[in-house]
């Protein structure tokens, strides 16, 4: 990996004054128009059998800006309508390649708020940033320094739902470089008793947050459910709601960062299972403690870290047995029910029920290494299992 190619996006708050505020709130909202327009131009053009493609919709923003009811697109800078028309590209690019459902139309109230401004539309000189269209530079909290010497390719600033600001700046990341090879292997067991169980028996308590702030969080949304729509009341109701989701998501999101880096660093090879959490939410019983967990966001860090520190990420099969499989001797128990946290196996191995199924994970892990087989499963394989599962059956008895 060359390290003057792993970009890094750093994100900030920021404190935007009233002009800065209305000024990125015009923005939003043109961004959000110019994106459905282009959608239903080229929805309307789908139904009759025809493909629109970025140049097309490009020339049509430039004849909306000359008329009378779309003269205002004109107020805000050009590139945050260029950058949607392309992001809008690339989510065709995407269905077409069957990797992503049809693109949707964005809601004034349920979308993201957000524009993206490449070079031609910023200026960052002497650790300031200034946007297009303001004379001022943006009030940024510098909570940790950029990369030495780095200049930004693209900002994005954006809003949440709380209602605070973030910039965040795309640059290169010299210091991303790959960490020398240790050898090290691990099976990563994820779990709602605990987070996360190792093949070397570590566990890793689940903190829970969102239980954490439940009483707060259901006490807001009651007092949100009383307010009469559309009044200022129900803003601000909706507001401690929304400040209270920000808490939750934002503790969250650190303990994984925390977490993600210290394995990745330990670790040479890193194998989970390839779980599918959308299915699993749909448990009315565990949907909110799964959600809790984020078991997706902990599996897309270790992939991307690993990507930035030359480490591997191995995916085992999702119907891979690794509660039932005995780690010692390959036995495949009939049946494991949740409520058994200890069993011994007729070898006579008494097992952990988190950290067997780690352990099994760690050798069908590294099977399919030694196989020479995909980091995904391998379900339609013709004329035989994948080499995980392969591999699995040489060890039954």
């Amino acid at each position: 990996m060359t390290t003057n190619h792993v970009k890094r996006a750093f994100k900030y708050r920021f404190y935007p004054t009233d002009a800065q505020t209305a000024e990125l709130s015009r923005t939003f909202g043109c961004v959000r128009k110019v994106y459905n327009m282009a959608l239903a131009a080229r929805t309307e053009a789908w139904t009759r059998q025809e493909r629109v493609n970025y140049n097309q919709t490009s020339a049509m923003l430039t004849a909306w800006k000359k008329t009378e009811e779309l003269a205002y697109l004109s107020e805000v800078s050009s590139v945050p309508l260029q950058q949607t028309l392309r992001h809008l590209q690339t989510a065709f690019t995407s269905f077409f390649g069957k990797r992503a459902k049809y693109p949707h139309f964005k809601s004034r109230r349920k979308s993201r708020k957000s524009a993206e401004y490449t070079t031609s539309g910023f200026r960052f000189r002497d650790g300031k940033l200034t946007l297009a269209k303001m004379p001022e530079p943006l009030d940024i909290v510098w909570s940790r320094p950029l990369p030495e010497g780095a200049k930004p390719s693209t900002v994005t600033v954006s809003q949440d739902a709380a209602g605070r600001w973030f910039v965040s700046m795309l640059c290169d990341d010299p210091s991303v470089k790959p960490l020398p090879a240790n050898g090290n292997a691990v099976g990563i067991d994820v779990g709602l008793d605990h987070l996360l169980t190792l093949s070397t028996g570590e566990k890793v308590t689940n903190p829970r947050h969102e239980r954490k702030d439940r009483v707060r969080l259901a006490r807001a949304q009651r007092n949100l459910a009383k307010k009469t729509k559309g009044s200022a009341n129900r803003n601000r109701a909706r507001l401690k709601v929304a400040k209270i989701h920000a808490r939750i998501a934002d503790r969250r999101r650190d303990g994984l960062h925390k977490l993600t880096t210290r394995l990745v660093r330990e670790n040479q090879t890193l194998v989970i299972e390839d779980l599918t959490v959308r299915n699993m939410v749909r448990s009315r019983s565990l949907a909110r403690a799964i959600s809790d967990a984020a078991w997706s966001e902990f599996r897309s860090m270790l992939e991307y870290k690993a990507a930035w520190y030359g480490r591997e990420v191995i995916a085992v099969d999702r119907w891979f047995p690794s509660s039932k499989l005995c780690s010692a001797c390959g036995t495949l128990q009939d049946k494991m029910p949740l409520s058994v946290r200890t069993w011994t196996c007729d070898c006579g191995t008494a097992h952990d029920r988190d950290v067997n199924p780690a352990k099994n994970l760690l050798a069908a892990g590294r099977a399919v290494a030694a196989c020479g087989a995909g980091v995904r499963p391998q379900r339609s394989t013709p004329g035989g299992q994948s080499a995980m599962k392969q591999e699995v059956s040489r060890r039954e008895p």
